[in-house]
């Protein structure tokens, strides 16, 4: 088996070689089990990690769990809130680029005003000496 339900909430890759080379062709562009996963991580699908008794346990080779929020098994209903992150520049309000720039500017002119601290320090430095 490639692909199994877990209680429901989460799913199980077992054989993540064959997966690659026989499932995502069928679905995807490409066979690359790395970019598969980053997919999911795209949409918000994360990799379970088991805790017990204080250590991380090992997964048995070649097992990888990943489970979502909105992805349960019989509640076909909540598929519609996966949706894809999605971070751009356009999303950047013109306040924050105006706060950020000030905010370079300052530095710049915190920057220019210590360079003078230091120089003058240099300068009564080499006086005493």
């Amino acid at each position: 088996l490639f692909l199994v339900w877990q209680s429901g909430s989460s799913f199980h890759v077992f054989d993540q070689g064959q997966f690659a080379k026989e499932v995502l062709p069928k679905y995807f562009k490409h066979s690359n089990m790395a970019s598969f996963v980053r997919q999911l991580n795209m949409y918000g699908f994360r990799k379970v990690v088991h805790i017990e008794q204080g250590g991380l346990v090992k997964p048995e080779k070649d097992d990888t769990e990943f489970q979502h929020p909105y992805f349960i098994r019989g509640q076909e209903h909540l598929l519609e809130n996966i949706k894809r992150k999605v971070t751009s520049v356009s999303n950047i309000k013109n306040e924050d680029i105006k706060v950020r720039q000030d905010n370079v500017t300052k530095l710049l002119t915190d920057i220019q005003v210590m360079k003078g601290k230091q120089e003058s320090m240099d300068s009564k430095l080499v006086a005493m000496k």
